[in-house]
């Protein structure tokens, strides 16, 4: 499942604001644009804004300077390390005087053998039948191919697993609903869509093996930045015993963040609460909304961290860097 084209020196992305209901592309032909489109979630998930931020920097770093098109880039989503990972990577590539489409086609390219990898070690944690748990969205749509948190899932599916997953619908942008059960469904993976506050329900009940989440954000001690209600999984699953797995890549790992609370989390328009999705408001205009877009998930309550590079499991502080080994 494509969420980006490039074509004809034209750059496309699939608008996943208007999914499941419209599959709409939309051509990008300016650097505001493309500013909306990771800021408004046209374009989302970490993978997918470095790869998105890659092509962005190539098509119009001829209009702009470069240092100054990386500042702009960066400001649309500060919590999300990729987009500024792959904007810095494309700042070195023209300072080596190399080709910057050549570059952003290198970073795309990287991203789906870098999916691959974690789908295969996070697979190797899952068992045939297992029944998973899911908190927004973190497949193909976020990615390039199989995605991260979703990508075990996919692969097991091309291998012959049979899971059985439940997607929260992951309130207020409603991911889990509109995107991760857009793309099970189109996978023929068994999926069953619930209310956020139902993962205790199916966790009590014993229908949950293990809980694959995404992240944008990993700090040195292995705290990560996750959709906002994950780290409220995270806590759920602690008490009913459920392994809790962070699947995301090696470049989302930010050693020079030394723990969650050095990670900025930005709050995102109100009015996502109260209206986007809604027919009418659900609220009155005066009442105050609080509306943070990331919440920080505790090292404790993680099992493990699944990156292309593997497994890093508790003290993260340092598997994370013997990974690399």
């Amino acid at each position: 499942m494509e969420n980006l084209k490039y074509i004809d020196n034209k750059l496309f992305i699939l608008d996943q604001t208007l999914l499941p209901n419209e599959e709409k592309w939309v051509e990008i032909t300016s650097k505001e644009q493309a500013y909306d489109a990771i800021k408004t979630l046209m374009v989302r998930g970490a993978p997918a804004i470095g790869i998105f931020a890659g092509y962005a920097m190539a098509q119009f770093s001829a209009d702009t300077d470069i240092y100054e098109l990386k500042e702009y880039l960066d400001s649309s989503r500060p919590t999300a390390v990729n987009l500024s990972w792959a904007t810095a990577r494309m700042v070195k590539a023209f300072e080596e005087n190399k080709s910057l489409i050549e570059e952003a086609i290198a970073i795309h390219n990287e991203d789906i053998e870098m999916c691959r990898k974690i789908s295969e070690y996070g697979l190797s944690l899952l068992k045939d039948g297992d029944g998973i748990l899911t908190h927004c969205n973190a497949g193909e749509l976020a990615t390039s191919r199989y995605g991260t948190g979703l990508g075990p899932l996919i692969l097991g599916k091309e291998k012959g697993y049979d899971f059985k997953v439940f997607s929260d619908e992951t309130r207020p942008l409603l991911q889990g609903a509109r995107l991760t059960s857009y793309e099970l469904e189109k996978a023929g993976i068994d999926v069953t869509l619930i209310c956020d506050n139902m993962a205790s329900l199916v966790m009590k009940k014993g229908m949950i093996d293990a809980v694959l989440v995404g992240c944008d954000r990993v700090a040195a001690n292995g705290d990560t930045a996750n959709k906002i209600g994950t780290s409220g999984v995270a806590v759920l699953a602690k008490y009913y015993g459920i392994p809790f797995y962070v699947l995301g890549p090696y470049s989302t790992v930010d050693f020079s963040c030394k723990s969650g609370d050095d990670i900025i989390i930005e709050e995102r328009d109100k009015k996502e609460i109260k209206e986007k999705y809604f027919e009418k408001p659900t609220a009155l205009p005066e009442t105050k909304c609080f509306n943070p877009a990331f919440d920080v998930t505790d090292n404790s309550l993680i099992t493990a961290i699944i990156t292309d590079k593997g497994i890093a499991y508790p003290p993260f502080s340092k598997s994370l860097k013997e990974i690399l080994k």
